[in-house]
């Protein structure tokens, strides 16, 4: 079993990491920017180390002082979590070239997935259904309209590396096309440092459904089917597991190219095959994400497995804890993601001291957080400070345990989406299961106004 990790990442994603790691008996190291010099998981960690000033390429994305700073606490693994450096093939390959385990798979494969396009070839080849696609590499104006006409309008462009809806533009006609190919490209560059852009037939009003995958080498695995369609700007904001919306035999056929996609490439580690299922029931391949989800929890609640401590058993080397027939779906999980965000000012980020802190608790209720009363929410990282997530025996009964959940929960000196999120949970169309990726876009100002109703009923 690795002896001592590096917990490469910040806010409740380290403390998943460094709890988990802390059943297993592995050391804890955890690294810190000043901005982050009183987050919460700092004083449980075995060892602490400040990397850097405030911004992330100084600090959570600084590859060369994260190594340093492993060696020199004599740590043996380095756990990237997820964001920050979790899919780069650069800091894999160096973590490995430093004699570190890193805790993913390897840099050939993480380079790999990594390319939208060379991903998409691949499940082409092992016949695994794709939407149609172009990778821009230097064509004309007229070639790239060609291109378009082909494929068929609406079109959306993609970032070649990366994910998380970065550079992602749907375009509905030729005339702001290039327009959209310019933004698309330059904040693609922004986030992964490279600009390469694909396109890809949208898909219209479909599902994102995902599917949780293991694999040590030997065995591989599947841990069911996440719903993942309720997004914001290409952002999931609220997950669930497992589908009730989708046929058994549709859930077959993800499992089984999600195990082919694994076991074509080799896989190892914890991984998540993303799918786009249209009304009829088509599918389509979409990215795998090679690195812990935000959402893990959902299909732990459901399973009742640790996905973290699978990844530190496959990255020691000594295999999976269970087999395909072990795992088994147990009831309704929701989650939703806690943002510091202001929705009644178009959700524009929110920072400062947090004055007052109560958490949800209760049977089957998760509050993943690492924010208390009195921590500073800087204004240099994402907006996500945490998540709740609630397990009952169907999903009409798990929904009814998250607005109590909500309604428990109370943060006071910053602004959150929690009260956009609580409204969701009444919406007539999200209880019924009739969501799609433009759920939140089609029905975002009633959400609002609902909202803002049940604040000025409570104030």
């Amino acid at each position: 079993m690795i002896k001592k990790v590096l917990i490469a990442n910040r806010g409740e994603c380290a403390l998943s990491i460094l709890r988990s790691a802390k059943e297993l008996g592995i050391e804890t190291l955890v690294i810190y920017s000043k901005a982050d010099a009183y987050q919460s998981y700092i004083y449980i960690a075995d060892e602490a180390v400040c990397i850097g000033d405030k911004f992330s390429k100084d600090t959570y994305l600084n590859m060369d002082a994260i190594i340093t700073c492993a060696i020199e606490k004599g740590c043996d693994a380095i756990h990237p979590g997820y964001g920050f450096l979790s899919e780069s093939y650069e800091f894999a390959k160096k973590v490995c070239d430093a004699g570190l385990i890193f805790i993913g798979p390897s840099p050939k494969l993480i380079k790999l997935m990594g390319d939208k396009i060379g991903a998409k070839n691949l499940m082409e080849d092992i016949k695994v259904p794709v939407a149609k696609a172009h990778s821009l590499d230097g064509e004309s104006e007229d070639e790239i309209l060609e291109i378009c006409d082909k494929i068929g309008y609406p079109i959306i462009l993609k970032a070649r590396s990366g994910g998380g809806g970065k550079g992602m533009r749907r375009v509905d006609s030729p005339e702001n096309l290039f327009h959209y190919i310019d933004l698309s490209k330059a904040e693609a560059k922004a986030s992964f440092g490279d600009e390469r852009i694909f396109i890809e037939k949208f898909i219209e009003n479909p599902r994102h459904i995902e599917v949780q995958v293991l694999s040590d080498g030997n065995k591989s695995l599947h841990l069911y089917e996440r719903e993942c369609s309720l997004q914001r700007n290409n952002q999931k904001i609220l997950e669930e597991a497992p589908c009730n919306f989708i046929s058994y035999e549709l859930k077959e056929k993800l499992y089984k190219a999600s195990l082919d996609c694994v076991r074509a490439t080799g896989y190892l580690g914890a991984g998540t095959v993303e799918f786009l299922v249209d009304k009829d029931e088509n599918f389509y391949f979409c990215e795998m994400n090679t690195r812990l989800q935000v959402e893990h929890a959902v299909t732990e609640m459901i399973t009742g497995l640790d996905i973290i401590k699978e990844q530190f058993r496959i990255a020691s080397g000594l295999g999976l804890s269970i087999n395909q027939d072990d795992v088994k779906v147990s009831g309704h999980a929701i989650e939703v993601r806690i943002n510091a965000l202001d929705p009644m000012k178009d959700f524009t980020p929110s920072s400062g001291k947090i004055n007052f802190l109560f958490t949800p608790g209760g049977m089957d209720t998760r509050f993943e957080s690492a924010i208390y009363k009195g921590l500073e929410i800087p204004i240099y990282y994402d907006s996500m400070i945490g998540k709740i997530i609630v397990k009952d025996q169907r999903r009409l009964s798990a929904i009814k345990k998250l607005r109590r959940a909500i309604e428990e929960t109370m943060i006071d000196g910053i602004e959150t989406n929690l009260g956009f999120m609580y409204s969701i949970l009444f919406d007539l169309d999200f209880i019924r299961g009739n969501i799609s990726t433009n759920f939140i876009k089609e029905k975002e100002t009633d959400l609002i106004k609902r909202m803002k109703e049940v604040r000025d009923n409570v104030t």
